[in-house]
């Protein structure tokens, strides 16, 4: 055999050999928490239950990581301000920080008080719902993954936890005026996360690349918009990264998040003059400035992730562990260090092994994005969850993210459409002038100002009289700029499995609740 055949068999098996080193390091992980749950001294049959709930909660918090974390570093990745392995190294380290710094020594076993644990009969029948539930919502976020649609983990366990329970204590087990909350977030979270992301993003059009002088616009408003997101993610650290570690309260929060956002105002402010000489006076000159502060917003996004969505993967393991232990079952359940690792580790290796594909779909599948549209959705990730806990309205990260790609896409479907608009109306009026004339004056139009623009324009109606194009030229510039600026296909996909998440985990944890039962029976 020669060599080019040898290196055309290499080439076609590479894609297998890659998945086999995936599957095979997921197998070892989960092997290994198998073996180690073994020298945990439990009793012989409550230490094969342990087990198989030990690794069922390895496999739930691997899909955790190749889901849910892509959220937090895909705009970064696809604005290319990080690369995809330092994103994942950055996420993988942070994600297991905040689990194990501040993902706290006490759970709830309930999700979201979705089910009342009162009506269940026995600590067995507790066991195998939180199994049923736990496995369900894994089986759910792998088969999401492998669709490559972003999904929420909380949705998924909520699912699980709420099909398995009404599987073992009927319909009456279900607290349906909390399930009716967690259903409204679907909407609220990804319309909230858009309409803040495009918010932010035109008044930095507005502010600064809408300016004639736009490095002159930037030393002015560029310091105070990283100082509002050093303001907000410190406000969002605290109340929702470190508060199992410290209690601060909103005010409090807002207080502290608001002196880390003055100094780093200042310290902004600082750098920015000085390297202001080196600036282009153009957008892909401004955009770099955004850099740094969406690599703070993608650690400290994945620092409050791993400190409270671990919970999805080791609530119901530590709700287990706790019934083997103690024999009986609580809403709340004390996390061993043990327990909270295979959620940290677990995590962290499920980003490495499977997350760029959702990395990908969030960063650049959906609409293209650079560093401030990547910064406006970051922004609005932060906000909109501070809001909702202020609300008590529960909504998803997840949802929050993508809402806020679709909400920045969407903006510059918009503005796009109306500027050609805008041009056709030029032309319209300028229609049978020599060329010059009309290249002229949009040449003056291109280089003015968002308030110098509208001026003109006013001035040309009123001297040549308002002639539009048809509205079915309209319509047809609308749909071809819509197309190429955002993937309908995958807001479609994208929607379709939110809708599907809670009944899908639902059903099929139902299913395994009756199958594990039915096994386990005497």
């Amino acid at each position: 055999m020669d060599l080019e055949n040898i290196q055309s068999i290499e080439k076609a098996t590479r894609f297998g050999r890659n998945e086999l080193f995936r599957v095979g390091t997921a197998l070892l992980f989960i092997a290994a928490i198998m073996l180690y749950t073994r020298s945990l001294g439990v009793d012989a049959p409550n230490l094969v239950m342990l087990s198989i709930a030990a690794m069922i909660g390895g496999y739930m918090a691997l899909n955790i990581g190749a889901n849910d974390v892509a959220n937090n570093v895909g705009p970064a990745v696809g604005s290319r301000a990080l690369t995809m392995s330092g994103a994942i190294v950055i996420a993988a380290v942070f994600e297991a920080s905040g689990a194990l710094i501040a993902g706290g020594d006490v759970v709830g076993t309930i999700k979201k008080g979705i089910i009342d644990p009162t009506v269940i009969g026995d600590t067995d029948t507790f066991i195998w719902l939180m199994m049923a539930a736990l496995l369900a919502a894994a089986i759910w976020l792998n088969a999401a993954t492998a669709m490559g649609a972003p999904v929420s983990t909380t949705h998924s366990i909520v699912g699980g936890v709420l099909g398995a329970g009404i599987a073992a204590g009927g319909v009456d087990i279900a607290n349906w005026d909390r399930f009716a909350q967690i259903a409204a977030s679907w909407v609220i979270s990804p319309v909230l996360g858009g309409i803040i992301a495009a918010a932010f993003l035109y008044l930095i059009k507005r502010s600064i690349t809408y300016q004639s002088q736009m490095v002159a616009a930037a030393r002015r408003q560029v310091p105070i918009l990283v100082g509002a997101m050093a303001w907000v993610f410190a406000t969002y650290l605290s109340l929702k990264g470190l508060h199992k570690v410290i209690e601060l309260g909103f005010l409090m929060s807002l207080a502290a998040g608001f002196i880390v956002g003055i100094l780093v105002y200042l310290l902004v402010r600082l750098a920015i003059n000085h390297y202001a000489q080196q600036l282009d006076n153009s957008k892909e000159s401004i955009d770099q400035l955004f850099t740094i502060p969406l690599i703070f917003a993608a650690a400290l996004l994945s620092f409050a992730h791993g400190a409270n969505d671990v919970a999805n993967a080791v609530g119901p393991l530590a709700a287990i562990n706790d019934s083997v232990v103690a024999g009986q079952f609580s809403t709340t359940a004390s996390v061993p260090l043990w327990v909270m690792m295979v959620g940290a580790v677990g995590i962290a290796l499920g980003l490495a092994l499977y997350g760029p594909k959702l990395i990908r779909t969030v960063g650049s599948e959906i609409t293209e994005l650079d560093r401030m549209r990547a910064y406006c959705i970051a922004m609005a990730a932060a906000i909109t969850v501070i809001i909702a806990s202020q609300l008590g309205l529960p909504v998803s990260s997840t949802h929050i993210a993508v809402g806020g790609v679709f909400g920045v896409g969407l903006l510059r479907e918009y503005l796009k459409v109306t500027y050609r608009r805008i041009i056709d109306e030029i032309e319209d009026h300028y229609e049978g002038e020599d060329r010059t004339v009309v290249e002229s004056f949009l040449e003056t139009f291109n280089a003015a100002s968002f308030q110098e623009k509208g001026d003109l324009l006013r001035e040309l109606k009123a001297t040549r009289g308002k002639r539009l194009i048809s509205k079915r030229e309209r319509k047809s510039l609308k749909r071809v700029y819509r197309q190429e600026l955002v993937k309908r296909s995958a807001v479609v996909k994208i929607v379709a499995a939110w809708l599907i998440t809670v009944p899908a985990s639902g059903l099929l944890a139902a299913l395994l609740y009756f199958t594990i039962r039915g096994m386990l029976l005497p």
